[in-house]
């Protein structure tokens, strides 16, 4: 990232995504997140008129599948059983980090003019470049925006993929409990026990931002983090540095609902911020306390994105138990292209069976939230 001017990379970013500005991009090769040994090598494209940077596309070689919650498993073990080359493949996405965001950075000025389409070739034309240099079986764009989605298959390279992820999108509510006014009785009587729990457990609860998260903090959630990895026996993405940087790159972007007991901190979730959009991403506790992850990962977060009028909020990949508490369904938009001619045929005949079978999960899930009348997938 750093061959890159920061300032002429966000100029690209726009007003709401905190995870392709230049300085969360650097943070994760700083911290050792990304780079030789982790199976995440920086291959970014850029695109440039003149001496002014014009687009970028955030883009990595690896040779595993690892940190991307989009998966290809299946498609890897199908190509080695046929002797056929998937890996390295290049994908672009924030390493680690299912959040949905721009991936095909083009310069607001650029757009203004009618020059979006032909940046946005350039940028394909780029990756398929690195896909010769680097004999990758694949390209994939991942997490990217419903308007890219449309460029991308416009383009005609890449091949459309559809998953979903659960999203809480601003009505706009005028308030927590006007948010939770529109939950069917039932759902709204749950959602108020768990709360209440919390509150009567002994926990007090404090939401930090920015500055005021120290050191001490950071330290915590990195703790909290490595905990619940080893928990869930997840990979460890992110090492210890991450969380001694984090404040001096992206800092100002962080929020951190923390839960303090006797005066000690006992659990905590980091999320981060920017313009309209709120996203969770980690969490951990010490011992066991009732809900206090719904509360702290979930209404907490809601309730800041209600307050500063936010019109989204993101908590992370997978998860159903987030529907009853007012995370909808909404796609997650993907675009792939296998190099093997017999293995694309396969993969395509597959992508149109996947999205049929995503829209029809995606119906019944919304069919059952916890609103009297479902809200539209935003």
């Amino acid at each position: 990232m750093r061959e890159v001017p920061a300032a002429a990379w966000d100029a690209l970013v726009g007003d709401s995504d905190p995870f392709v500005e230049h300085a969360f991009l650097d943070l994760l090769e700083q911290c050792g997140a990304v780079g030789p040994g982790t199976g995440w090598l920086p291959a970014h494209v850029t695109v440039w008129d003149g001496e002014g940077l014009v687009g970028a596309l955030p883009l990595y070689e690896k040779r595993h599948s690892y940190g991307e919650f989009v998966f290809d498993w299946g498609w890897a073990d199908a190509a080695a059983r046929a002797g056929i080359p998937y890996y390295p493949k290049l994908v672009s996405m924030v390493p680690v980090t299912p959040a949905t965001g721009r991936r095909l950075l083009v310069h607001p000025e650029v757009e203004r003019s009618g020059g979006y389409e032909p940046v946005v070739r350039a940028l394909i034309d780029g990756a398929f470049e690195a896909r010769a240099q680097t004999g990758a079986g694949a390209i994939q764009i991942l997490f990217m925006t419903e308007t890219e989605a449309r460029a991308v298959a416009s383009d005609g390279r890449l091949l459309p993929r559809l998953s979903y992820q659960f999203h809480w999108h601003n009505a706009p509510y005028a308030s927590f409990d006007a948010f939770v006014e529109c939950f069917r009785s039932s759902m709204r009587k749950k959602l108020r026990r768990e709360r209440r729990v919390v509150a009567e457990s002994g926990v007090e609860v404090r939401v930090l931002s920015g500055g005021a998260l120290g050191p001490e903090h950071w330290r915590a959630l990195g703790r909290f983090y490595r905990d619940t990895c080893a928990t869930h026996g997840s990979p460890v993405y992110l090492p210890p540095a991450f969380f001694e940087l984090a404040p001096g790159f992206v800092g100002r972007r962080a929020v951190a609902p923390l839960a303090y007991r006797g005066g000690h901190l006992v659990a905590g979730a980091l999320a981060f911020e920017r313009g309209s959009h709120l996203y969770g991403r980690y969490w951990g506790c010490d011992g066991d306390y009732e809900m206090l992850h719904f509360e702290l990962c979930y209404y907490r977060l809601i309730e800041r994105a209600i307050a500063r009028g936010m019109t989204r909020f993101e908590a992370g990949a997978q998860g159903t138990h987030k529907l009853r508490r007012g995370l909808m369904p909404s796609a997650i938009h993907n675009a792939v292209y296998i190099h093997d001619p017999a293995l694309r045929g396969a993969v395509t005949e597959f992508l149109d069976r996947e999205a049929a079978g995503v829209r029809a999960q995606m119906a019944m899930l919304a069919d059952h939230g916890p609103f009297r009348r479902a809200p539209r997938d935003g």
